[in-house]
């Protein structure tokens, strides 16, 4: 620590004698030592100095009287006044000045030179830089050794430990670690991860602002970055073995086997949420992270998509927390989620039914009991894509070509359970072209949509190619 008056005066070697009172100001660290002879110093000074001189200048009682006003209202810790040279004894108008306005003052022999002072002064703030930086090398240290061996959130604790304040790191505008935060006074460091997660670090107000917390910043920063790309790469390898079981190439063993490698296990029942993030925030979803009371929960990206394996009745709960959680972090994203089954298939099921779900453009999308539509969907291996584009491209290409509307008019036929009066009514059309139109799709596409059989055929191909 820098050395104080008290000390300084206690110092045998310096022989220096107080001649006023020094109050409070014994206690203080000396910041440095200014030597001068000017009237006035007052612009090469600081505050919480000593100020050092001879008084050569100070030849009448009006200068040395302005001369300890001036250092006083510089705001130095204390007056020493050299003697032996310009004057025997310290001036009794500087002493009687100094004990008015409560400056200290002592008497520095003549046989102690100013340089004596001054490099007294300097060795105890250099040791005090050394101890400081030793300290915050040590720090560096036990936080980087914590964070190998105990993770992010005992690296945190650490930080807190070792400031003696509270500390909270909020991501996405989720709270990551520590307490709620209440109404201290937080002092806020932005870290930076290279994501637009709006990550943060608080620290309660007061303590150390010192290089710990600059270091603690990059390794924090440093650790989210490394914990993303090991999400997005997990999420991947996940990602795969979940599309193989979709698409029905998974079955017995090896299917068992590819569910276990991704935390899944087999013929436990569960839920499936999907998470679809708006156009230019998908590749955000590779990366995001899920809030903390949810990360034992298995993520993979299907499709773009953030597929998140849930137990069997908490998929309403996770999507509705996952909604929030997207809200707070500015991520505009839709969520749907499939029923919980207990088959061996369930997965499959619950998956395609949340994709069905996605379909009604809310924030929340609550699946509908499983239907026909969503069985079809799960069974990969039949050919409802081929469907799809048999029935719909003839019919997508003479809509291109001519500026029609049949697409349109089927898919409004279709919701309107058939009746072509609400077609009408719904488009703005005569009945006749409503029916004429019907006619143009049955010709072009080869199904009635005035059948039910070809109906139900048309129906699935519309869905079809809205899921793809």
């Amino acid at each position: 620590m820098a050395i104080t008056l008290s000390k300084l005066l206690e110092s045998r070697s310096l022989a220096l004698r107080a001649l006023t009172g020094i109050c409070g100001a014994g206690n203080k660290p000396i910041e440095w030592a200014a030597v001068t002879e000017m009237r006035d110093p007052s612009p090469f000074l600081t505050g919480e100095e000593i100020v050092l001189t001879t008084g050569v200048r100070h030849n009448t009682i009006a200068n040395q009287e302005a001369f300890v006003a001036t250092v006083h209202g510089a705001g130095a810790l204390a007056l020493g006044y050299g003697t032996g040279l310009s004057h025997r004894s310290v001036p009794a108008a500087v002493i009687r000045k100094a004990t008015e306005l409560g400056l200290p003052v002592f008497e520095v022999p003549y046989e102690t030179p100013f340089v004596a002072i001054t490099k007294l002064i300097a060795d105890a703030l250099n040791d005090d830089h050394l101890k400081r930086l030793e300290q915050l090398l040590q720090g560096h240290q036990q936080l980087a050794s914590t964070l190998l061996t105990g993770g992010l959130r005992s690296m945190l604790r650490e930080l807190s430990r070792m400031l003696g304040t509270a500390v909270v790191l909020t991501q996405f505008g989720a709270r990551v670690h520590g307490p709620e935060l209440g109404e201290e006074n937080w002092h806020k460091v932005p870290i930076a991860t290279g994501l637009k997660d709006k990550c943060t670090l608080y620290i309660a107000e007061p303590y150390d602002h010192d290089g710990l917390v600059h270091y603690a910043q990059g390794l924090i920063g440093l650790e989210l970055a490394n914990q993303a790309r090991l999400r997005e790469s997990t999420r991947l390898v996940a990602g795969q073995a979940f599309s193989d079981l979709m698409a029905g190439t998974l079955k017995g063993a090896e299917a068992d086997a590819r569910l276990l490698g991704i935390g899944v296990v087999p013929g436990k029942a569960h839920s499936v949420v999907l998470v679809a993030g708006s156009q230019g925030q998908e590749k955000a979803l590779r990366t995001l992270p899920i809030p903390p009371q949810f990360e034992h929960i298995v993520s993979a990206i299907v499709e773009d998509r953030l597929a998140l394996v849930v137990a069997l009745n908490d998929g309403s709960a996770v999507a509705s927390a996952i909604d929030s959680y997207l809200q707070g972090g500015g991520i505009s994203a839709s969520v749907g989620f499939g029923g919980g089954y207990t088959q061996p298939n369930g997965l499959r099921w619950s998956f395609f039914e949340a994709v069905e779900a996605l379909r009604h453009g809310e924030r929340i999308n609550t699946p509908s009991k499983l239907s026909l539509t969503s069985l079809l969907l799960a069974a990969r291996d039949v050919p409802l894509q081929a469907l799809a584009h048999e029935a719909l491209d003839p019919l997508q290409a003479f809509d291109k070509k001519h500026a029609a509307e049949l697409v349109l008019t089927l898919r409004n036929y279709l919701e309107l359970d058939g009746s072509v009066g609400a077609v009408a009514g719904a488009r703005g059309l005569h009945r006749n072209t409503v029916r004429y139109r019907l006619q143009q799709i049955s010709e072009l596409s080869g199904y009635d949509p005035t059948k039910t059989a070809d109906r139900v055929q048309l129906w699935l191909a519309l869905t079809a190619m809205d899921l793809n």
